[in-house]
Parts: C-alpha cells; structure tokens; sequence
C-alpha cells in the first residue's frame, strides 16, 4: 500500500489492482480504466486521478456511488473522479474510451 499518492500510471493500477476484490464484492464494479492525466502521462502534483467504471444494476445507487468515491480516494491519498461509463458526456465519450486503460 502506498503511503504517498501515485505518481504514475502504473502506480494508481497497482492500488486498483490490490483492492480489486473489494471494489468488485461490495460496490460492485464489473470493468475500471484510468483515463486522463494519468495516461497521457501529464500529471500534476494536484491533478486528480480520472477512473471509469461499470457497476452491477443493483449497485447504481447514489448512496454506493458516494462510498466508492471516498474508498479509492482514501486508498489513493488524494483527489479522484470517478465517472461511470454510461454517464460520460456525449462529446467527451470517444476520447475517453479511447485513451482509457483497462485494469
């Protein structure tokens, strides 16, 4: 477990990987990808961490949501943005299915 916030692609993998188990048993997560800063490798020290993600129907609430969010921020140690696949903006959806890194 890192004591610091990733500072690389393959470092907020790593931290996705290490608790895959739990994101998909009790948020039920069903597909996750690192877009954004991370990928084009333009991070900042303050940028945030993008992560898509697909949820179980019977977990799509606000509640499960919100939960998720602050789980992979404590576990990440900063700042993430967590955006579900079928809620991406029309005009961004191409370019982050595209630059998106499966985990």
């Amino acid at each position: 477990m890192l004591k610091r916030k990733p500072s690389s692609l393959l470092e907020v993998i790593g931290v996705l990987r290490e608790h895959k188990d739990t994101l998909v048993n009790k948020f039920g997560v069903t597909d996750i990808a690192v877009f954004g800063s991370y990928v084009r490798n333009e991070q900042k020290k303050r940028s945030d961490i993008d992560i898509l993600v697909e949820l179980k129907q019977e977990y799509e609430t606000f509640n499960n949501y919100m939960e998720l969010v602050f789980f992979l921020e404590k576990k990440m140690r900063g700042k993430v943005d967590v955006v579900m696949k079928e809620g991406i903006r029309k005009e961004l959806r191409s370019i982050i299915l595209q630059e998106a890194v499966p985990v």
